[in-house]
């Protein structure tokens, strides 16, 4: 989770998000550059006495200033759009659970598993508005097909170290994957102003060892 010295993303705890941090890296090296290219420009322009009056086409330079931005662009595309598939990608889940979202709490759903259903409610303990009386329990390093719905108003299931963001809008079925690749505690909230308690159903995913989520299963 973020804490006050943080100046980038949350650490990622799924493979999807490994790459979306890693395509920002990627992006914003090539803004940087382009940036200190045209403050360089500028500068050399305003300090040059020399001035070419006459001066009139340059077919070289309009051949570079017109094939260059578009060979950057494609440098860019190609990383996004696998991006982007992968995030759509739903062959072969292990697993299949749902979230419902209500005013102002979620509702999840193990129809594989015996119909296992719970509300998770906000609770006031270390981590103010984040932590719940009933985490997601996920199990690790299995690939995981979430279904998201609402039960009233529009609500967004948003884990940011997952990468994961969907809304979840009333009688319809919006559907994400994710792969855990660590075990611990990931948090999130509703990212959709859903009313005015928009900011009191927080999201907690507790991850743990298959085995363990077996006998919790088991125990439920």
């Amino acid at each position: 989770m973020n804490i006050w010295n943080s100046l980038s993303f949350q650490n990622s705890a799924s493979p999807l998000m490994e790459q979306m941090i890693f395509f920002f890296d990627f992006s914003f090296l090539i803004m940087m550059l382009i940036m200190v290219f045209v403050i360089y420009i500028m500068f050399n322009m305003i300090m040059n006495k020399y001035i070419n009056r006459y001066l009139l086409e340059n077919q070289t330079l309009e051949l570079i200033w017109t094939i260059l931005p578009m060979m950057i662009l494609l440098f860019m595309v190609f990383p996004s759009l696998r991006i982007l598939y992968l995030m759509d990608e739903m062959k072969n889940p292990c697993m299949t659970f749902k979230v419902i979202g209500h005013q102002w709490f979620w509702s999840y759903e193990y129809s594989d598993f015996l119909n296992i259903e719970y509300d998770s409610y906000m609770i006031l303990n270390n981590f103010r508005l984040l932590e719940v009386d009933n985490s997601f329990i996920v199990p690790y390093n299995l690939k995981i097909r979430l279904l998201v719905s609402s039960f009233d108003v529009l609500h967004s299931w948003t884990v940011p170290s997952l990468g994961v963001k969907v809304d979840a809008v009333p009688g319809r079925l919006n559907q994400l994957n994710f792969i855990l690749n660590r075990v611990g505690l990931f948090f999130g909230q509703c990212s959709e102003i859903c009313g005015i308690n928009h900011s009191f159903m927080p999201i907690m995913i507790e991850s743990i060892m298959f085995n363990d989520f077996v006998i919790w299963l088991k125990n439920n």
